[in-house]
């Protein structure tokens, strides 16, 4: 259906071109079918005939949308829009002809049926040809990249549905610098098969032989892409990338074409192929979550923290506070989201979670709408040793941060916590869990009351598992010994962990803020992605050694050094009588857990706040009475192997986003 387009320069010379080639196929049908005398008795008329077919054929061809720019991109689509085009313009012709041949008109057929047909031909060829010769020239032209090099080989790997999109958004992107010399597909159906003009040479574990089989003719492949097809959870992804890299040859993934349709790469890192496929939210709701709101982020400089805060731009929010302790990590976010050219007005501030006066200032002069808590300490080992900088940062400070949104009258907090909150045994799981408690109970406290106040904040946690390339992730330190020569160090064989994406795990956050402002208060505060079966860390550590095209035992060694205080062999990521709920949102699980009364919270609070003045060695012992943990699991897990103190921890550094105090 025709779509009204604001005239642009290019759209007028193609309509020019278009309405030219069109008084030329009229005329010429006429020279080509009558001699010269038939032509002289029916030039008169077709002096008045031609402006006004002219100014048809004008319609026609916007209501066909010919006068759309992309003649690169010319397709079957676009032929068939031409013919259409052509036919509803010899139709008229025809129409026109019976109505001349009336006596009291011309007498007779002006056109006659066999100039119609050769107008029709003419027109279709001269409307469809410059168009095709356009796409043919622009094709050849983008196989000699600028500068005169050679483009780089490149095989597609994915079936023929992918390679075709991505070969015809490869086609009409001339900075490419690639050849597409072969694809290899995942599928049986499309061996021996060729889309525009590239074959199929094979099966995806068929990479090595056919890139010794490409130079012996000749041809060394240097590029391998990705499409979609090629990440399926039976596809060989990790041996094609492994094999990519003993032969020394690039790999990129495809992205989706932009509005432009233009071709665009990333590169592969090793954390994209160790996990299950991601877990797609719909972008609707991480929208409505932020457009046109005033959002503040804690600890947004960290490697969370920092990916909420570009969402935040990206997605149309109206004005960003970030709130972050240091000055480097601030100063290279708020660099970074100023070039983003979105209209969201950014703020950095230089603030500490700990000084409850800084925050109350802060958030009284901004005024959010939303508060993305990601601040806090994270790494396990260390909060076991330091835990009274976790009691101030995980506990306090978390408190200072939700008073102030509360007092500001944010509508919603959304606390970023940690599946070691459940049943913790750690130091930062029960810092973290009392930090949920005291949110839970003040989002009850504020539902039960919610008729006396103007405002319906709504304070949530989401449970993260181990963030995959987060700061202080294993699965970068795994990457750093090996690129030593290892040995990797893992600190139990059946060590395993969940975990989730970077994207995923920003996503998560805007969607159970999405939803806990549309729902009714009082109900689920603990959001939690469904990352399917938790990974091995033996496992993950053998994968992350076969994608760097080395061999676990062989060139690698693995090496057990022990459980340390505070780990646990397995997380769990809700308590068991913790009723859970579907909440609508693919991927996402949501739970009502058991939360003291705010009186209590609030009494224990004080306890705390008390003990670390005049009783610090009791601090922790009052947090795990109000959560109700246990060292019975860490006990026994620590047990098991003599403890490590070197070891890296295996999972346990992967965790929410840092700001406040944390450790970077």
């Amino acid at each position: 259906m025709y779509s009204i387009r604001k005239p642009t320069l290019r759209t007028g010379l193609i309509m020019l071109h278009d309405l030219a080639v069109t008084v030329l196929a009229l005329l010429g049908s006429f020279y080509l079918h009558f001699e010269p005398s038939a032509l002289d008795e029916r030039w008169p008329l077709l002096r008045f005939v031609l402006p006004a077919f002219v100014l048809l054929a004008a319609i026609v061809y916007a209501m066909f949308n010919l006068d759309r720019p992309g003649w690169r991109f010319a397709s079957m689509s676009d032929l068939t829009n031409i013919i259409a085009a052509a036919a509803v313009l010899a139709s008229a012709l025809l129409l026109l002809d019976y109505v001349l041949v009336a006596p009291n008109v011309y007498g007779g057929y002006f056109f006659g049926k066999k100039t119609i047909v050769i107008y029709f031909l003419l027109q279709t060829a001269l409307l469809g040809g410059p168009r095709l010769a356009y796409r043919v020239f622009h094709e050849h032209g983008i196989r000699k990249p600028a500068g005169g090099n050679v483009a780089a080989a490149t095989l597609l790997l994915g079936n023929i549905r992918d390679a075709e999109t991505l070969l015809r958004a490869y086609e009409f992107e001339a900075a490419s610098g690639l050849r597409v010399v072969g694809i290899l597909s995942p599928s049986r159906a499309d061996q021996r098969r060729s889309v525009r003009g590239v074959k199929v040479l094979g099966a995806l574990d068929d990479l090595e032989s056919v890139a010794a089989a490409l130079k012996a003719r000749g041809t060394t492949v240097k590029h391998v892409v990705f499409t979609p097809s090629a990440f399926l959870d039976d596809s060989p992804s990790e041996a094609i990338f492994a094999a990519s890299r003993r032969l020394d040859i690039a790999t990129s993934r495809a992205l989706p074409p932009d509005s432009s349709l233009s071709f665009r790469l990333a590169p592969i890192s090793p954390e994209e192929l160790i996990l299950r496929p991601v877990i797609g939210i719909d972008a609707t709701l991480a929208k409505r979550a932020v457009r046109g709101r005033a959002v503040v982020v804690t600890g947004g400089g960290g490697s969370i923290g920092a990916e909420i805060c570009r969402r935040v731009v990206e997605l149309g929010g109206e004005r960003l506070l970030v709130v972050e302790n240091s000055e480097p990590a601030l100063h290279a976010i708020v660099e970074e989201l100023s070039r983003l050219t979105t209209g969201c007005r950014i703020e950095g501030h230089l603030a500490d979670i700990r000084d409850r006066d800084r925050m109350f200032v802060l958030f009284a002069a901004f005024r959010p709408g939303l508060v993305f808590h990601a601040a806090a300490l994270k790494h396990v080992p260390i909060l076991e040793r330091d835990w009274s900088e976790a009691v101030k940062t995980n506990v306090l400070g978390s408190i200072n941060v939700t008073d102030a949104a509360v007092a500001a009258e944010a509508e919603a907090l959304v606390m970023i916590s940690t599946d070691k909150a459940v049943k913790p045994v750690s130091v930062l799981g029960a810092t973290k869990r009392f930090a949920e408690m005291y949110c839970q109970a003040l989002d009850a406290e504020i539902s039960a009351r919610n008729g006396k106040r103007r405002y319906p904040s709504r304070l949530i946690a989401v449970r993260f598992g181990n963030v995959v390339g987060s700061n202080g992730s294993v699965v970068p330190k795994f990457r750093a010994q090996i690129e030593a020569g290892g040995p990797v160090t893992v600190t139990h064989p059946d060590m395993v962990r969940y975990f989730m994406t970077i994207r995923e795990a920003c996503d998560l956050v805007l969607s159970a803020a999405c939803h806990a402002t549309t729902e009714p208060l009082g109900g689920v505060s603990v959001y939690v992605l469904n990352m399917g079966q938790p990974i091995s860390i033996v496992a993950l550590a053998n994968r992350l050694i076969r994608l760097s095209g080395l061999e676990p035992g062989r060139d690698i060694e693995v090496v057990f050094t022990g459980i340390r205080p505070g780990e646990r062999l397995k997380e769990t990521l809700f308590e068991p009588d913790n009723p859970q709920f579907e909440i609508g949102v693919a991927g996402v699980v949501a739970a009502r857990p058991v939360f003291p009364p705010a009186a209590t919270i609030r009494d224990a609070l004080d306890s705390v706040r008390q003990a670390l003045i005049s009783d610090p060695a009791n601090v922790m012992d009052r947090i795990r009475r109000v959560v109700g943990t246990t060292n019975d699991e860490a006990a026994s897990a620590a047990s098991l192997l003599p403890t490590g103190d070197t070891a890296p921890d295996a999972g346990d550094h992967d965790e929410p986003g840092v700001g406040g105090m944390a450790a970077r």
